[in-house]
C-alpha cells in the first residue's frame, strides 16, 4: 500500500500515517466555518488543501474506507451581531450562510464530508463535557460562566511550542476580573434574553468557540482518532485550547496535527482597506480586481501550485496561467472516452501528493503526461486532483464565435500585424490586452495567431474596440 507521510504540527516532523484501525480506516476532522457571511477566498485554502487529502485517502484506502468530518460553527457573537443587525433570526441566518459555504465550495471543486455536524445540535454533549472537567478540578464557575483551568493540564502549549507565561504577554486571551489566570479560556458563558441560549446546571448560556470541537469530535470519531486539521491561525488558541480540554477528560485525541498557510492577495495581506478583500463567490462572478469570471477549477489549479505549508499568493496572473493550462490538459482528455481512463498508471501523482501533499509536484506530474501524450493518465490524474469530473466543463469547451465576433477579431489581429510590422510595440500590445479584457484568448504561433473565445467573453467590451 502506497506510503503516506504528513508533516505533524505537534512533533515538527513529517511522519508516516498509520491509521488506528487495523485494516485501515483513516478519520479526520477538520475545524470548519464560522457561518456569519460569504466566505472570503483565503477561507477556501484550508478546503482545498483537506480535500485533496481526502480524495488522496479515498485513493489508496477505499472511498467508503475514510471518514472525513468538518463543523459548522452556527453559535457566535459574529453571528448574533449580524443577525440582530439585520433584524432576521439567527437560524435563518446560519441556514442561508452555511448553503452559501456549501454552493462555493462545491464550485472550486470540494467533496462533501462525510458528516458536517452544526455546533447547536450537539449542546447537551458540551455541557456534559464541561459537567465532567468541572468534576475533575479542571474548570471552575465564576459569575455565571465556565472557565477551564489552562495550568491543570501538563503540556499546554506543546502544540504551538510554547509556555504558558510565554503566552499571556501579548496573547489574544479575555483578561476578566473572574477569572484565576488570564490564561483560562471560556468553556460556557451566560446569554442574555436578546442572545441564543441553553439551559446548563450554570443558568442559561451558551457554549464557549473551543468546547464544540471536542465534543463533536469525540462523539462523531471517538476519544482517538487519525488527522486534525485547519488552517496555522488555529493553531493557538483553538487547538491548543481543544488538546487541553481533551487530554483533561482522558481522550488521547488527534495523533497527527496539520495547519496550512495564509493566503495573500497580490502580494500583500488581504485587508478591506487595502481594496484586496474579496469573497470567494467574488472571484467567481468576476467582482473582483481581475474583473473576469474565474471558473471553480482555475481557482483550485492556482491554490494547488503553491505546498500548503507555504503562504499563497493569488495573483491575477496566476489565473490566467492556470486557465491557459488547464485549457490544453481539458483539450487533450476530451479525446477519451468517459471512465476509460480510471485505470490509468498515474503512480508518479500519487506519490507527489503522498510525500506531505506535495501539490505542485503533482500538478508538474500532469504536464509530463501531457507532454507524453499519455491521456488516459492526465484524465486520471485531473480527477484525483479535483481539476475533472468524468467530462470537461462546459467553461473550457471553446466556444463557436459569431460571424460578425469572427470579422472584428480577425480585424483587430489584422491592425495589431500591421501595428507590429511598423514597430508600433504599444498600440499592437495595447489591442492584444484590449482583446484579453474582452475574453479572447490569443496565442502567438510560428504559423499564425490562434484565437478563442474564454470564459469571461464580453460582447460589450469587443464591440467598443471597433
Amino acid at each position: 500500500m502506497t506510503n503516506i507521510q504528513l508533516h505533524d504540527t505537534a512533533t515538527r516532523t513529517k511522519r508516516p500515517l498509520e491509521p488506528l484501525v487495523t485494516n485501515g480506516h483513516p478519520t479526520m476532522y477538520v475545524c470548519g466555518p464560522t457561518v456569519y457571511d460569504r466566505a472570503h477566498i483565503g477561507n477556501a485554502r484550508p478546503v482545498i488543501v483537506f480535500d485533496v487529502l481526502f480524495r488522496l485517502l479515498r485513493h489508496v484506502y477505499g472511498a467508503d474506507q475514510v471518514t472525513y468530518v468538518r463543523n459548522f460553527t452556527d453559535v457566535d457573537d459574529k453571528i448574533n451581531a449580524r443577525a440582530a443587525a439585520e433584524k432576521r433570526p439567527i437560524r435563518e441566518l446560519t441556514e442561508e450562510t452555511t448553503k452559501w459555504y456549501l454552493d462555493d465550495m462545491a464550485a472550486v471543486g470540494a467533496l462533501v464530508p462525510d458528516a458536517m455536524p452544526r455546533a447547536t445540535d450537539w449542546i447537551e454533549e458540551m455541557v456534559e463535557m464541561i459537567v465532567a472537567l468541572i468534576e475533575r478540578n479542571h474548570a471552575y464557575e465564576a459569575e455565571g460562566h465556565v472557565l477551564f483551568r489552562v495550568r491543570s493540564c501538563p503540556g499546554y502549549g506543546d502544540l504551538s511550542g510554547r509556555s504558558v507565561d510565554d503566552m499571556i504577554a501579548g496573547a489574544r486571551v479575555e483578561v476578566a476580573p473572574f477569572k484565576e489566570d488570564p490564561m483560562d479560556f471560556v468553556l460556557w458563558k451566560p446569554s442574555d434574553e436578546q442572545t441564543p441560549g441553553w439551559n446548563s446546571p450554570w443558568g442559561r448560556g451558551r457554549p464557549g468557540w473551543h468546547i464544540e470541537c471536542s465534543a463533536m469530535a469525540a462523539g462523531l470519531l471517538g476519544e482517538r482518532f487519525d488527522i486534525h486539521g485547519g488552517g496555522n491561525d488555529l493553531v493557538f488558541p483553538h487547538h491548543e485550547n481543544e488538546i487541553a480540554q481533551s487530554r483533561c477528560m482522558g481522550h488521547q485525541f488527534a495523533r497527527l496535527w496539520m495547519h496550512n498557510e495564509m493566503l495573500q492577495v497580490e502580494g500583500k495581506k488581504m485587508a478591506k482597506s487595502l481594496g484586496n478583500f474579496f469573497t470567494l463567490r467574488d472571484i467567481l462572478d468576476g467582482n473582483w480586481i481581475g474583473g473576469w469570471k474565474v471558473p471553480g477549477e482555475v481557482i483550485r489549479f492556482v491554490f494547488l501550485s503553491t505546498h500548503y505549508r507555504r503562504p499563497m499568493d493569488w495573483t491575477e496572473d496566476k489565473a490566467r496561467e492556470a486557465e491557459a493550462a488547464l485549457r490544453k490538459w481539458y483539450a487533450m482528455a476530451e479525446t477519451a472516452v468517459d471512465g476509460s481512463w480510471r485505470d490509468a498508471d498515474i503512480s508518479p501523482l500519487v506519490n507527489a501528493l503522498s510525500d506531505d501533499l506535495n501539490t505542485h509536484e503533482a500538478l508538474a506530474s500532469l504536464h509530463r503526461f501531457a507532454a507524453k501524450g499519455d491521456v488516459a493518465a492526465l484524465a486520471a490524474g485531473l480527477e484525483l486532483l479535483g481539476l475533472m469530473t468524468d467530462r470537461v466543463p462546459n467553461w473550457a469547451r471553446k466556444a463557436v464565435p459569431s460571424e460578425e465576433v469572427t470579422d472584428l477579431v480577425n480585424a483587430l489581429l489584422g491592425a495589431r500585424a500591421t501595428a507590429r510590422a511598423a514597430r508600433d510595440f504599444a498600440r499592437a500590445d495595447s489591442l492584444r490586452d484590449s482583446l484579453a479584457e474582452a475574453g479572447i484568448v490569443i496565442k502567438d504561433t510560428s504559423e499564425g495567431v490562434d484565437w478563442h473565445i474564454g470564459p469571461g467573453f464580453d460582447h460589450d467590451k469587443l464591440e467598443a474596440l471597433k
